[in-house]
């Protein structure tokens, strides 16, 4: 439902914005402010947000949109409610900032929307666009210790495997990243499948997923790497 005074509004939301100028703790502190609109029912909120997302490409402005789902992402009544606007804007994603931003949301919905979620993740992992593909292994688990309850080891499986000879450099940033955490949550299990697999990861992948592991470990993988890489 549209709120009343809708275009007035996003007006009044995209002035305050663009009237901004500085970096990123500078903008968080800005989207606090009260706009005329904030006492409002937060379906009401959230289509303005949508419609200032969805027509607007300026980083910055969509960066306050991100502000407000991220005020309400531990709410999980919020979170079922935003989840059927927001999987769109992962269409307009086309910076890692953005899309990384949209994994802080997705993981936490992923939690509430389990098997709604992680349907989208696969779609998201076999797309065109790197965005998505980035998006679909990145949610999963974005920083692990932010989520008390994971997808399972084989679900991450499923999912990183497909993108481990991805040819775009942010994909593997991605899938690097996603490594790290999974062997956070399942060391046991993915140590064994890191070494079984270690002659497919990138170079790039490689150096993100060992990075919060002792250095007894780094060491086994890097010469197991090396030994592998000549045969």
């Amino acid at each position: 439902m549209k709120p009343t005074n809708y275009n007035n509004q996003i007006q009044e939301a995209l002035s305050h914005i663009t009237a901004i100028h500085g970096n990123v703790p500078l903008h968080r502190r800005e989207s606090r402010r009260e706009y005329s609109f904030s006492k409002q029912p937060f379906l009401q909120q959230l289509a303005i947000w949508d419609e200032v997302w969805r027509t607007n490409k300026n980083f910055w402005i969509r960066l306050h949109t991100y502000f407000f789902l991220e005020r309400h992402c531990t709410n999980e009544m919020r979170l079922r409610e935003m989840w059927p606007v927001i999987v769109h804007w992962q269409n307009q994603v086309d910076d890692w900032g953005l899309c990384d931003a949209l994994a802080k949301i997705y993981t936490k919905i992923l939690v509430v929307l389990p098997q709604e979620m992680y349907g989208q993740l696969k779609e998201w992992n076999a797309d065109e666009n790197l965005w998505k593909r980035r998006q679909s292994v990145v949610s999963l688990l974005y920083y692990s210790r932010t989520k008390k309850l994971h997808p399972s080891f084989e679900e991450i499986r499923q999912l990183v495997m497909p993108l481990l000879t991805d040819q775009e450099y942010y994909v593997q940033k991605g899938v690097g990243w996603t490594l790290r955490e999974w062997h956070t949550v399942y060391p046991n299990e993915t140590l064994p499948w890191l070494k079984e697999h270690i002659k497919s990861i990138s170079s790039i992948a490689f150096t993100i997923a060992i990075e919060k592991m002792d250095v007894a470990t780094v060491n086994e993988l890097k010469a197991l790497r090396r030994l592998k890489l000549t045969l």
